[in-house]
């Protein structure tokens, strides 16, 4: 009998230890559940408190504009947009000058920098040797690293002589001789002005332009260009058909984010706009932007309703670059309508 229940015995004990077994692996596969609960519960909340911090910080820029505009809304009211006096020994100010001056510096640089940009991010992917692509990349990325100051000296005391002496006055007598167009390339031939500063900002901007281009170019599948290829497609077709419709998005933010720059760049813009504030319809004539106008008088200004104007066109200045972008949206929206309705 002895014999039965001893053998009887290491089965059960066996069995014991499974059940304590499964027990202790239970509790640590529900501790390591609850571990990893907690983790992703708070790199939730850490990662949600970083994107509502941005949102706070655009919040907190807005409400701080706004107050401090406030003030010069108040004592001249919507007519602050379209006036063009700006005279701070009679407080008396108005915000057209400086507006024309950033639109027009802006739309210059982009009108000039767009087609230079898409040819360099385009024989950058699709045209370069492998020999000069690494070296060519380099520059360009160098090429935006450069500070915004740096551009102003060189536009001031290299590129705004020689434009005046040469450029400026082929233009005049060719382009300036067109009826209508020829008017804003009349004007004081001094090497400084509008055009001038929408030249340097040009320079500015190709790099981030480009740069950006070039890599999402880049992210194209390559089957699909060589399935084109193998179609008999040219490179040109293959950019039109293939590549530009896959990058559209990319494309655009690229151009945008280079506008972005050109709209609230400063020490360039100032070094060769010529700060002055008159309105011309000549692309020579000096001019001012809003960013320059702020980095010249800021400093200075004294009276509340002059720093209050200043932070009036600051508020202007986020508005116009909040509405580009929102047109921008739109644009890419209603182009991905039209396109799933073909």
């Amino acid at each position: 009998m002895s014999a039965n229940i001893s053998s009887i015995s290491p089965p059960i004990l066996d069995s014991d230890a499974k059940v304590r077994d499964a027990e202790v692996a239970h509790k640590a596969l529900v501790s390591t559940m609850r571990k990893q609960r907690i983790q992703d519960f708070l790199f939730h909340k850490i990662t949600l408190a970083f994107a509502l911090s941005v949102l706070l910080v655009l919040v907190g820029i807005i409400i701080s504009l706004i107050i401090g505009a406030w003030p010069a809304f108040k004592e001249f009211g919507p007519a602050f947009i379209t006036t063009i006096e700006w005279d701070p020994v009679n407080d008396q100010y108005g915000a057209l000058i400086a507006i024309v001056g950033t639109l027009a510096s802006s739309f210059i640089a982009l009108i000039i920098a767009f087609p230079i940009s898409f040819g360099i991010a385009l024989f950058l992917t699709e045209i370069c040797p492998a020999s000069l692509k690494r070296p060519l990349g380099t520059a360009v990325e160098l090429l935006a690293g450069v500070p915004s100051i740096i551009y102003g000296m060189w536009g001031l005391f290299i590129f705004a002589p020689l434009f005046g002496d040469y450029i400026q006055p082929l233009l005049n007598t060719t382009i300036g001789q067109l009826p209508f167009v020829g008017y804003l390339f009349k004007g004081p031939m001094m090497g400084i002005g509008i055009m001038t500063a929408g030249i340097i900002l040009a320079v500015m901007i190709i790099p981030f332009i480009a740069s950006v281009m070039r890599d999402v170019f880049e992210i194209v599948p390559p089957v699909l260009k060589e399935s084109a290829y193998g179609l008999g497609c040219t490179k040109w077709e293959v950019v039109r058909k293939i590549v530009l419709p896959y990058t559209r998005n990319g494309v655009v933010g690229g151009v945008m984010l280079g506008l972005g720059r050109a709209f609230g760049e400063t020490m360039a813009v100032t070094f060769v706009i010529g700060n002055a504030h008159k309105l011309s319809w000549s692309l020579f004539a000096p001019g001012n932007s809003i960013a320059s106008t702020l980095a010249n008088e800021f400093a200075e200004a004294e009276s509340t309703l002059h720093v209050s104007s200043l932070f009036a066109l600051g508020l202007i200045l986020f508005l116009i670059t909040f509405l580009v972008l929102s047109a921008a949206k739109l644009m890419l929206m209603g182009m991905s309508r039209n396109e799933g309705t073909k």
